[in-house]
């Protein structure tokens, strides 16, 4: 089993920028130190708490001192830009990170988000599928492209000047592009098999229960069968809210503790599905009212919190729910106690991973 991470970082209001950003980025550099090999950042516009604007920015920011993980952006909200700017600027990442890049992408999920950017009531999933439509049509096609969909046009036939490279954009490093993953949020996920239908890949979220992580597989295996390909566990991410201390009673507190960094993290969680409408993969089953879904329950049952040996026991009887799987995505949260956070990473990689 690889280790990898993924963080779409939830800081307290109250903390300054400049401190999360930097602890965000630490936590990338200690990854790549403990080799780790892929790590993913989100980004959400509209979010005080998940700060981070840009996945390809903060990538941009980290590349250089990234040695040997492949980085990627979990994700790039797709109907939130423009597709040529999409198209350009993850082409010059991957030319930045010398082909170490993983093309994260998905419909967006938070609201106020669509809101701000003028798509709440658009029909979100189709601009989805016709933006990578259109990035991965550009990065085949030769200027001017002359694109033009539902919801997008684009075409730089009246300024082309082939022979100084203006009207061209910029294609990836990777040939025919970099690897596409997409991140399934919901029980049996149709984007799971769409995506899988297509020859791309999938991260099962953290935020699931692991009846609902199993149900992936199937759609996985469902779409592998339409696009006609052999499906692969080797090929399936999924992330996990894990904590590891050497002491267990210290290992509770901060994972489960009033001021635990992960409370904090299922609370904005837990309020922002359930005021969508989502909150479906916090439940047994569809008929359980969201009043009945409590933060100490969803740590319960989403966390896994100990001393390696607790860890290790708790991960494997959750890879034997849902299957085999290639890549454990440790997910990151705030690291409201820096040496506590990465002392976790440390003995996960350390002491933990080598019992599975």
């Amino acid at each position: 089993m690889n280790l990898g991470f993924f963080t779409m970082p939830i800081h307290p209001l109250e903390k300054d920028w400049r401190q999360s950003l930097r602890e965000d980025r630490e936590a990338f550099m200690l990854a790549d130190e403990l080799g780790f090999t892929e790590a993913y950042v989100g980004e959400h516009t509209t979010d005080q708490a998940e700060n981070i604007t840009s996945g390809i920015s903060f990538l941009c920011w980290i590349a250089n001192d990234i040695k040997r993980m492949r980085l990627g952006t979990g994700t790039i909200n797709m109907p939130n830009t423009h597709p040529a700017a999409v198209a350009s600027q993850i082409a010059m990442l991957d030319h930045m990170l010398d082909g170490r890049f993983n093309f994260g992408i998905s419909p967006g999920g938070l609201l106020s988000d669509a809101e701000v950017f003028g798509n709440l009531d658009a029909d979100r999933n189709a601009m989805f599928r016709e933006a990578i439509d259109l990035v991965l049509k550009i990065w085949e096609s030769e200027p001017p492209y002359d694109l033009a969909g539902q919801f997008w046009q684009l075409s730089t036939a009246r300024t082309m000047m082939t022979e100084i490279g203006q009207g061209l954009i910029a294609r990836p490093l990777q040939k025919p592009h970099p690897p596409i993953i997409v991140t399934a949020v919901s029980p049996y996920s149709q984007s799971v098999s769409e995506a899988a239908a297509r020859g791309w890949e999938v991260i099962s979220a953290n935020f699931l229960l692991p009846k609902w992580v199993a149900t992936h597989w199937t759609m996985y295996v469902g779409g592998c069968a339409r696009g006609g390909r052999q499906p692969n566990s080797a090929n399936w991410r999924v992330a996990k809210s894990i904590f590891v201390a050497d002491d267990l009673k210290q290992a509770e507190a901060y994972a489960l503790g009033p001021q635990s960094p992960y409370r904090t993290y299922y609370k904005s969680l837990l309020a922002k599905l359930l005021k969508g409408g989502r909150g479906n993969q916090f439940k047994e089953n569809a008929t359980i009212p969201d009043s009945a879904v409590t933060l100490d329950g969803v740590l319960d049952d989403l966390v896994i919190w100990g001393t390696p040996d607790k860890v290790a026991d708790e991960l494997a009887a959750f890879r034997h729910t849902i299957g085999d799987f290639g890549t454990l995505l440790y997910a990151g949260k705030d690291w409201a106690d820096p040496a506590l956070a990465r002392r976790s990473m440390v003995l996960l990689k350390e002491k933990v991973l080598p019992k599975l």
